[in-house]
């Protein structure tokens, strides 16, 4: 569903001036996965021993489920992730870092959980023996539907998690779960607190709003698909220069991305709708000049660290609720 990577080109680490640590989550694929999106129920994750602090049941139960029989799902994609991130924090020790978390649609509510619950945890909190600071993270999330309630926005604002969240306004997604109350709602707090109101929810951090009728180069359609499409949010996002100015890609990026799997470009492009084919993915030319799917290495069931990493966690976390309670 996603994986973790880290800049290792020394001219980007320059020009950023730190060292990033990207986790990337895919959006919604299987049947199963569009079950759990549908599971609007908003349950305490735990991860804190606050219980008002709540998330949308299907995103958590992606997140924190395993399946033991399984040599891939042994440890849960929340385990996975985090112990990969200590371990790169832990190798990369002593040197500025930053982690920047991604994702479209169910993988937009993945990565704010992702965000959240690293800070949550104190995962990002380093001490070099003279100085503690915090790892800035932060989250781009590309037409996700609301995850939590507003103690959950309010806990990811005040633990620093900072979010930008690029939707199409034309795109249903970015509307749900909350259509009764939402942050737009003036009530709200006092829906949640006294009323105790089960639907409540809040999106977090700050909205990029753009509009897929401005661009010259897609259809003006109202199909639900194309205006929740990720490469045309990339679309637009490359020609939009603010409320406003003319569109004008900026980045040169190929429209006919756009087309990968949707039929969203003017038909005088040329470009064929739907041409990326899931079995196809990966060809590559061969010494005779074919184009043939090639051998794959056979991939580990996990990393064989993966536990040594989620007890340094675990005991990041305990010694942090510790505190806390000391307090």
């Amino acid at each position: 569903m996603g994986y973790v990577a880290v800049c290792t080109d020394e001219d980007e680490i320059k020009r950023l001036g730190r060292r990033d640590i990207v986790v990337s989550w895919r959006g919604t694929v299987t049947y199963l996965e569009w079950i759990y999106d549908l599971k609007d129920i908003l349950h305490s994750p735990n991860f804190t021993n606050d219980p008002s602090i709540k998330m949308e049941l299907g995103f958590y139960d992606l997140y924190t489920k395993k399946e033991d029989t399984c040599n891939f799902c042994s440890f849960s994609a929340r385990e996975q992730v985090l112990a990969e991130i200590k371990r790169l924090l832990d190798y990369y020790d002593g040197e500025e870092i930053s982690i920047t978390i991604t994702g479209h649609s169910l993988g937009a509510a993945l990565a704010i959980i992702t965000a959240y619950d690293i800070a949550e945890l104190g995962v990002n909190i380093v001490n070099d023996g003279r100085v503690t600071h915090k790892i800035p993270i932060t989250v781009y999330s590309f037409g996700g539907p609301r995850v939590g309630n507003l103690k959950f926005k309010e806990r990811c604002e005040k633990l620093g998690v900072k979010v930008l969240r690029v939707i199409n306004i034309h795109d249903k997604v970015p509307t749900v779960p909350g259509i009764f109350a939402n942050e737009k709602l003036q009530f709200q707090k006092y829906l949640e607190e006294t009323v105790s109101f089960p639907w409540s929810y809040a999106h977090v951090g700050v909205e990029l709003t753009l509009d897929h009728t401005h661009s010259p180069f897609l259809k003006p359609a109202s199909d639900l698909g194309c205006a929740h499409n990720l490469e045309a949010h990339l679309h637009l996002l490359d020609g939009y220069h603010g409320k406003g100015r003319r569109f004008c890609l900026a980045n040169k990026r190929d429209i006919a991305l756009v087309n990968k799997d949707s039929n969203f470009l003017k038909k005088e492009y040329g470009v064929p709708p739907h041409w990326r084919q899931d079995e196809n993915k990966g060809m590559v030319k061969n010494n005779d000049g074919r184009w043939v799917l090639p051998e794959r290495a056979r991939v580990e069931a996990h990393p064989h660290d993966i536990s040594y990493h989620l007890n340094k966690i675990l005991k990041i976390a305990t010694g942090s609720s510790q505190l806390k309670q000391a307090q």
